[in-house]
């Protein structure tokens, strides 16, 4: 009785399961629980060896053509860097580099990190927020010290939108209150982690609204191709940054959505961009 059930309605539930999966809201099970990193990779997740889909052919010009990439197994943060964090790396390195690069905007009213009592120290009620007023050349430097690296847009966007090209970290429903922080215009963000069922299905968070993220990629059409030099770090040129900010709209949300940032603004401090590491060598998994 049992077998012919299943085969009377096994197929049914089946069909419903798929379709379920590639919806929208709550397809990670697709794709399994999110592997966290252990040791050196703690606070990180696993982002699987493998080809994903990069770009949409429906988007802006600068996201086409949709094209398969193919990427070694990496970790990546879970969460945005966050102000006590980065408050760490300050007190460390100082607000500027060693060739006189900005690590963080000390002038800048929106700067969370503020010199107290011969130290710097995070600004109170602010230390989970992200930290959103940094410089391209801070977050490489902060990676490089925690012994990680700033990840390409590739990884970024793999991380966020995984292999089945859905338009949002959490699938293809639209932005809502309960999956991002967005639709704010005073510059307002919320503590990481905030909204685990915006969640990428890999378990990464807030990679929709909150702030731009950095990549270390130069902004270049695609198809993204790795070894064509839009990784040098010999190249002063726009750098991509990736998943929006609290302004944000809905097209500005997508895991596909690209910003470039130009060299004049590279050196300073930026309302809204923030950033995230991945693991400083590919996993040969």
């Amino acid at each position: 009785m049992k077998i012919f059930s299943w085969l009377r309605f096994g197929p049914f539930f089946l069909v419903l399961h798929v379709l379920w999966i590639f919806s929208g809201v709550g397809p990670q099970t697709a794709f399994g629980a999110p592997v966290e990193g252990k040791g050196k990779y703690a606070g990180m997740v696993l982002i699987p060896a493998g080809p994903f889909t990069m770009g949409r052919n429906g988007g802006p010009p600068d996201e086409k053509p949709a094209h398969k990439v193919h990427l070694p197994a990496y970790y990546i943060d879970k969460n945005l860097v966050t102000w006590v964090q980065y408050a760490e790396f300050i007190r460390k390195k100082g607000p500027t580099g060693p060739k006189g690069e900005m690590y963080l905007d000390v002038e800048d009213q929106d700067n969370r990190i503020l010199f107290d009592k011969d130290s710097w120290a995070v600004e109170k009620g602010f230390e989970k927020f992200p930290a959103g007023e940094l410089a391209w050349h801070g977050a490489i430097a902060y990676c490089k010290w925690k012994g990680k690296r700033l990840p390409s847009e590739a990884e970024w966007e793999k991380a966020a939108r995984g292999t089945d090209a859905r338009l949002y970290p959490w699938g293809n429903q639209k932005p809502a209150k309960d999956l991002a922080f967005f639709g704010s215009y005073r510059n307002d963000v919320a503590p990481v982690g905030r909204y685990p069922k915006g969640a990428s299905p890999y378990g990464v968070l807030d990679m929709a609204g909150q702030v731009w993220e950095w990549t270390r990629s130069l902004y270049r059409p695609y198809p993204y191709k790795p070894k064509d030099g839009r990784e040098s770090f010999k190249v002063h040129d726009g750098r991509v940054a990736r998943g929006g900010n609290t302004s944000s709209d809905n097209a500005g949300l997508t895991s596909t959505s690209r910003v470039p940032v130009y060299p004049e603004r590279l050196d300073g401090g930026h309302r809204y961009f923030g950033f995230r590491c991945a693991s400083k060598t590919e996993l040969l998994l």
